[in-house]
């Protein structure tokens, strides 16, 4: 049990010292680009679990205007390496049917669903990958599109529709919410950076999270998207790293313009993303070649 423990921690601290070692000029090979073999609608976030990757995903009917709700599915998907679906779940109720970025602690899948427009409420869901049995944890008056889990705090950490506000819960060993009737604007943290809105993040550890987003910037009509990276940490909620991801897939869209997972390889870091919708989904597999 200590050996794997151990393990962990080693990994761990590899992958951060990995993430830090990123800048603005390295340089990114493609592997492989994937498409998906499944109607894959607006992906959100994805975690990778072994063999299978997990993604969660928004199917709009009828979109959101002028301040109403609008209609959709909100989805959870596991796919093999070869983009081929093995299983799919639905979650979400009424008009919360927007899921998130997601994130794997070791046994479940957390999924925020929330209505898909700004200052609403959400759904905060764990899902185990091995039968995709979804248990509904929260109820929260406000949309959260991301959901990290501090395993080393014991915490769960909610990112906001555009990432503009922090909210933090405390768990018990049974996994309940301490703190789950505080009012959000008692929770409410206001983040710092602007850089990027995230739209997927992860815990990497040593109470930090690995975030992707982008951020839209106009100008003479004319808009550049940019995406990156930010490693975060959850003690005062302040990036520690943040770097630059100058890739974009075929249509336009940055990388990081929803799901992605990192993991660490002998020579650096592997990444994968998909950011483009419905026909266009592919899973964009990178290796960020490290300097020694």
């Amino acid at each position: 049990m200590i050996l794997l423990v151990f393990h962990k921690l080693t990994q761990a601290q590899t992958l951060i010292e990995k993430i830090r070692q990123l800048r603005n000029d390295t340089q990114w090979q493609q592997v492989a680009a994937v498409p998906l073999q499944f109607p894959a609608h607006h992906p959100q976030g994805m975690v990778r679990i072994g063999e299978f990757f997990f993604l969660s995903s928004v199917e709009v009917k009828t979109s959101p205007k002028n301040g109403s709700t609008g209609e959709g599915v909100g989805h959870l998907f596991k796919m093999d390496t070869t983009g081929k679906l093995i299983a799919h779940i639905t979650l979400g109720e009424g008009t919360m049917y927007h899921p998130g970025g997601i994130d794997y602690d070791g046994e479940y899948i957390w999924v925020p669903v929330a209505e898909y427009r700004p200052n609403s409420q959400s759904i905060i869901y764990k899902v185990a990958p091995a039968t995709l049995q979804a248990t509904e944890v929260k109820h929260f008056k406000d949309h959260i599109g991301g959901i990290v889990h501090n395993t080393d705090a014991r915490t769960l950490f909610g990112v906001s529709w555009g990432s503009r506000n922090f909210y933090q819960w405390t768990l018990t060993k049974q996994g309940k919410i301490k703190n789950a009737d505080v009012l959000p604007e008692k929770l409410r943290i206001t983040n710092p950076s602007f850089y990027i809105d995230y739209q997927d993040c992860h815990y990497v550890g040593q109470n930090l999270m690995l975030c992707s987003g982008l951020q839209r910037y106009s100008h003479n009509g004319q808009t550049v998207r940019l995406g990156g990276f930010d490693l975060i940490s959850l003690k005062d909620q302040r990036p520690v790293h943040q770097v630059p991801i100058r890739l974009w897939s075929p249509t336009g869209a940055p990388m990081t313009n929803n799901p992605f997972w990192v993991e660490s390889t002998p020579k650096g870091i592997r990444a994968y993303f998909a950011p483009d919708d419905d026909k266009a989904a592919t899973l964009y597999i990178y290796d960020a070649v490290l300097q020694p």
